[in-house]
């Protein structure tokens, strides 16, 4: 398969028209959505574990898959806002490109995994140093393999970032992202309306869970309020209770305000495809980008149908297949090939 391919302008990105078209049978956004998470099989995955120790005196767990012998490209993988190694789509990614002979290595944000980590700080939307801490580890470890990077939703807005922040001195050959929210402050709005305030009370009890893990062993800084944040309603007051005062920010508002990828999707210097479609129930339409908040590497690849980290597609016989895990493992062979 092959996507649509991008008129190229020397002073802005393109914004693209998507191939992907969904089952028949499920073209509603939320069906896109759920299916997966309550239909999907686990993908089977070996996962060769790597405990990252960082120079704070934190850690970040590693999933290594793929090659066992150190050759070939390497790609970094980043989960969603409560995913992990065992995200669906993560692994089926993984797969496509294994069976082409890369590597892949999963990060699994700090804090996010069985074993909390040992600072107060936790992942966010915002903290890219882990994520540039290791493309330096890998770098050195390996000086001449190629790197490469994807990140869905929470994910993408970490990796679009990572690479706008780094612009030429960035270690990647290319990267990929779906479900990107360019502007989390709408996002979080959006999430408080209608049917998406299921999505929400799931994503704010699965990080509850994760809170009532990590304290007890690790205190809670004055600033913060955890029994605010067990309780909260919606993400304004899990934000401001606790993840901006626990990682430095001054406010939720601040938090969304410095931490959106939207803003630093100007200093990318790397082929980069972006996937999002634009009935993502997590998100409101005026979020997407216009071509000229884009740098040239860019391309915005907006499908109609695909809801949040769907993108479920009619395979043969009718059975769901997972366009994205397609789409994304063909732009990054592609560049590759073009990075020679």
């Amino acid at each position: 398969m092959h996507g649509p391919v991008p008129k190229v302008s020397p002073s802005h990105g393109c914004i693209i028209d998507s191939g992907f078209r969904p089952h028949p049978l499920l073209r509603n956004r939320h069906l896109q959505t759920i299916y997966p998470t309550l239909l999907r099989p686990l993908p089977p995955l070996p996962i060769r574990r790597e405990r990252l120790e960082l120079a704070d005196g934190d850690f970040v767990d590693l999933g290594w898959s793929g090659n066992t012998e150190g050759s070939g490209p390497v790609a970094i993988l980043l989960h969603g806002l409560t995913g992990g190694f065992e995200s669906k789509y993560l692994r089926g990614t993984a797969r496509r490109l294994i069976a082409r002979g890369w590597r892949t290595v999963a990060l699994q944000l700090r804090g996010s995994g069985p074993d909390t980590n040992r600072l107060p700080r936790c992942y966010n939307h915002g903290d890219t140093e882990d994520f540039h801490t290791l493309c330096r580890v890998l770098r050195e470890r390996e000086p001449a393999t190629p790197l490469f990077a994807v990140g869905w939703s929470m994910g993408a807005n970490i990796l679009l970032k990572a690479v706008g922040e780094s612009g030429e001195q960035s270690l990647l050959t290319a990267a990929a992202a779906s479900c990107a929210p360019f502007q989390l402050q709408a996002c979080a709005e959006r999430l408080r309306r209608g049917f998406a305030r299921v999505y929400q009370n799931h994503l704010i009890k699965g990080l509850g869970n994760i809170l009532r893990r990590k304290h007890g062993p690790v205190p809670v800084l004055p600033t913060a309020d955890l029994n605010a944040a067990l309780n909260a309603r919606d993400f304004f007051a899990f934000d401001d209770a606790y993840t901006a005062p626990m990682n430095g920010y001054p406010d939720a508002i601040g938090y969304y305000t410095q931490a959106s990828c939207g803003q630093f999707l100007k200093g990318v210097r790397r082929p980069t495809l972006v996937i999002n479609a634009a009935d993502d129930p997590f998100m409101d339409p005026s979020i997407i980008p216009q071509p000229g908040q884009l740098a040239p590497q860019v391309t915005l690849e907006l499908a109609r149908h695909g809801g949040h980290l769907g993108f479920i597609a009619a395979g043969e016989g009718g059975r769901p297949a997972y366009w994205l895990e397609e789409r994304i493992p063909e732009f990054l062979f592609e560049a590759a090939a073009a990075a020679g």
